[in-house]
Parts: C-alpha cells; sequence; structure tokens
C-alpha cells in the first residue's frame, strides 16, 4: 500500500471500501475495493472528505483483481457462452448465447479449481439451458494476485475452453405405441400426450404416432419406416417390461438398430432403452414418462436434441443423483436428479 494525496490518485487501484454518508440518503460503500480511480471520482472522494488515499502500487508480475478475472473469463468462455458485465471486485458472471445443452468439461474445471486463490463456480452440466441464463461465475479471491499463479491454471486447463454451450438442433421426430389394451381400445393412450408436451420444449417436428398391438415385427416395421421417411430421432413407448407380452426391446433390435443399454441406473426410469440406427436415436421409453414428473427421459433428450450420441458409460454415470425424490414441489433442474 501507498498514502497518496486523491488529486494524484488517477487511474490508481483502491485498497479498501470507501463509505460515502449522505444523511437520510444512504450510507454504503461508495468505492469498493480494486476500484481504479477516475477523473470523475476525484471531486466525489473530495466530498467524502477524503484528502489522501491508500492505493495499491503495480509491480511487475502482479495482477489487479479485475485483469486476472478477465484471463479467468477467456479460460472459461468456449462455444457460446459470454461475459453478463465487466469484472467486478474480481468476479465475473458467464451466460449462455443461445438455448442449449451446458457442458462442462469437468477435468479442466478441477484443474483450475484446485489452483489457489481463484474459482470458477458453474451450475450442473449436461442440462438444457435458456439464452441468457447464467451458468457460471469466475472469482479471483485476492486484490492482487500473481500472474504466475494465472499462467499456472491456463496451463493446468490446458488453454480452455472450460464451459460451452452446445445448440439445440431442430428433429424431426417418430412415436411408436405398444400394447394391446391401447392397440384395441380398452384404455386410452397416455403416452403421446406426455412425450409431445416433453418434446414441446424444443424445436421438435412430430411426424406421427402409430399405435399397434404387442407384435415385434409390426413394431419393427414402423420404426423402418419412420426412418425411411428421414425421421431424427424415434421413440418407442410401452411394452419395455420384462413380461413375455411386451416385446419393444425385441422389436427395437429387430429394426437394425444397436442397442447401447437395456436398463439405466435411474428412478424413475430403470427399464429405459436406448439404440441407434446409424446416427438416429432410438428409445423404448417405460411406463413412468406417462406419470412421473421427471425420469430418465428429462435426462436423455436435452442430450440428444444437442446432437450428443450417448454412449453405455454415459448412462452409468447417472447412477449418483439419479434417485428422484418426488420432492412436493418440483424444481427440476435445479435440483440433484441426475447430477
Amino acid at each position: 500500500m501507498k498514502c497518496v494525496r486523491t488529486e494524484e490518485a488517477l487511474g490508481h487501484v483502491l485498497c479498501h471500501d470507501m463509505t460515502q454518508i449522505i444523511p437520510g440518503v444512504t450510507k454504503d460503500a461508495r468505492f469498493r475495493k480494486g476500484h481504479i480511480v477516475t477523473e470523475e471520482d476525484i471531486p466525489v472522494l473530495l466530498s467524502m472528505g477524503k484528502q489522501n488515499l491508500y492505493i495499491w502500487e503495480k509491480t511487475p508480475g502482479m495482477l489487479h483483481e479485475d485483469e486476472a478475472a478477465e484471463r479467468l473469463c477467456a479460460l472459461c468462455c468456449g462455444e457460446n457462452v459470454y461475459p453478463y458485465a465487466p469484472p467486478k471486485e474480481g468476479k465475473i458472471e458467464l451466460c449462455a448465447a443461445c438455448d442449449g445443452l451446458f457442458k462442462i468439461d469437468r477435468e479442466k474445471l478441477l484443474a483450475v479449481n484446485t489452483q489457489r486463490e481463484m474459482m470458477i463456480a458453474t451450475r450442473s452440466g449436461d442440462v438444457a439451458v435458456r439464452r441468457g441464463d447464467v451458468l457460471a461465475a469466475t472469482r479471483v479471491i485476492p486484490l492482487i494476485i500473481e500472474a504466475e499463479k494465472l499462467e499456472k491454471a491456463e496451463k493446468a486447463a490446458k488453454g480452455g475452453p472450460v464451459l460451452s454451450v452446445l445448440p439445440f438442433t431442430r428433429k424431426r421426430v417418430g412415436i411408436v405405441t405398444t400394447g394391446s389394451e391401447v392397440f384395441t381400445g380398452k384404455i386410452q393412450d397416455a403416452f403421446g400426450p406426455a412425450i409431445r408436451a416433453k418434446l414441446d420444449r424444443y424445436d421438435v417436428e412430430v411426424m406421427g404416432q402409430t399405435i399397434l398391438n404387442d407384435d415385434a415385427d409390426a413394431i419393427a416395421g414402423a420404426i423402418n419406416d419412420y426412418l425411411a421417411q428421414g425421421a431424427d430421432m424415434i421413440l418407442c413407448s410401452g411394452g419395455m417390461s420384462v413380461d413375455p407380452d411386451d416385446t419393444t426391446p425385441t422389436a427395437i433390435q429387430k429394426s437394425g438398430a444397436e442397442i447401447v443399454s437395456y436398463g439405466a441406473p435411474v428412478l424413475p426410469g430403470a427399464m429405459f432403452l436406448l439404440a441407434y440406427r446409424g446416427e438416429v436415436p432410438v428409445m423404448g421409453l417405460p411406463g413412468c414418462v406417462m406419470y412421473a414428473k421427471q425420469t430418465v427421459f428429462d435426462l436423455v433428450l436435452p442430450r440428444v436434441m444437442a446432437g450428443e450420441k450417448l454412449t453405455f458409460a454415459d448412462l452409468a454415470q447417472y447412477g449418483e443423483g439419479g434417485l428422484c425424490l418426488n420432492c412436493s414441489v418440483c424444481t427440476f433442474p435445479n435440483c440433484g436428479f441426475g447430477k
């Protein structure tokens, strides 16, 4: 710290908060620690009775918190991620530039957060976000920090970016609903409305819904019909249990799709099936999709809409956080489900 006359403080950095008191109007910090004094600030500081100020003396190899924050921000900002505003007190908030899937390079995030005197805090990854949503905030802890520490963080993260948003793409979807009880009209289909409600959150064209008996060949044929018409996603509802009459998994395999997994460590949704016919995802949706607020389908759908091709390992990772607690007030995705 160095004490200077206020009139000579132009361009210097304040070392502590400076409170302005106007009786009946305000009593708050007028200038925060780390503020860089401008020409307009000098008469205000003098009116506050500040004839002298403690300022930070810039030395080689040291960065002001806001300079460091900008470098940390640059390390974070990948595709469709932008800073909401200039740095303030070493902090920058990052937002989504479009609707899409929020992606975190978790290895790089941990590499930065295990460095000293800096941090990146994010919302959970692999969730749907909307344009303008806050994704993360970065913070440099001290007022000044060695440039070497930022260099170490940049090296640890291999240059970044740590965060990105994959934009959602438009998809044409075919729905195949199975079950003799629905096919014969004994009960009304509940799958179709539930699925459409979830698809309505995205840019989706529903090509149609085919309702069939529990006939594996007919179901496989319907899947292939939608694929021939240019479907980007096939959703098969019903027939996903281990009962002998439930033939949907067999039908998906008969259609020529390669099964990634039949089963997922998620409740509701353990009987979920994910397969691919080439690059086109074919999903077998268990009965819980009809009635549960959130299921494995809500975890997988945004990733598929962003063009990700999921693996068995991707599904296996849902085990931690894969138990929905059926809260009386659902706050998904702002909860631990699927995290």
